[in-house]
């Protein structure tokens, strides 16, 4: 099974999301959290890294992140499992450095979040923005 990994960068109420190229295969032409599949070998926090600094150009501050959930997702014939991550330290200022993926990045508000590709990801944010605990394990696929 493929695994992917999603970070939430968050500052105060603010998101960062990246509007995914309407030519990508998964959920093309939605908003969602920056990030990429697991490589072999690596950890998620280790892909986590890697993915945000290549597509935004920030270094997360790995001893600061949580997990917000992990689910199983449909993008198409096959399952993957998504790994989501709250991300309130790093350093850098974000910019779309793969505008191949994303043709746009955006802040928003935690109460103007445009509709999720994935509802369970959402929630756990929403929760974990508001204090609570963040992690959580979604059994049930989550499709779109």
């Amino acid at each position: 099974m493929v695994e992917v990994v999603v970070g939430a960068l968050v500052s105060g109420r603010r998101v960062l999301l990246v509007h995914r190229s309407a030519h990508k295969r998964a959920y093309p032409g939605v908003w969602e959290l920056p990030g990429g599949v697991v490589e072999d070998g690596e950890s998620e926090l280790e892909a986590l890294t890697r993915e945000l600094h290549e597509e935004l150009g920030v270094q997360v501050a790995t001893d600061t992140a949580s997990l917000l959930c992990r689910l199983e997702v449909r993008p198409g014939d096959e399952p993957a499992r998504l790994s989501a991550w709250l991300v309130r330290d790093w350093s850098g200022t974000p910019a779309n450095l793969a505008p191949e993926e994303h043709d746009g990045m955006e802040w928003f508000d935690v109460g103007e979040l445009p509709p999720p590709a994935h509802a369970p990801v959402r929630t756990a944010l929403l929760h974990a923005i508001a204090g609570g605990d963040v992690e959580n394990e979604v059994g049930a696929p989550s499709q779109r």
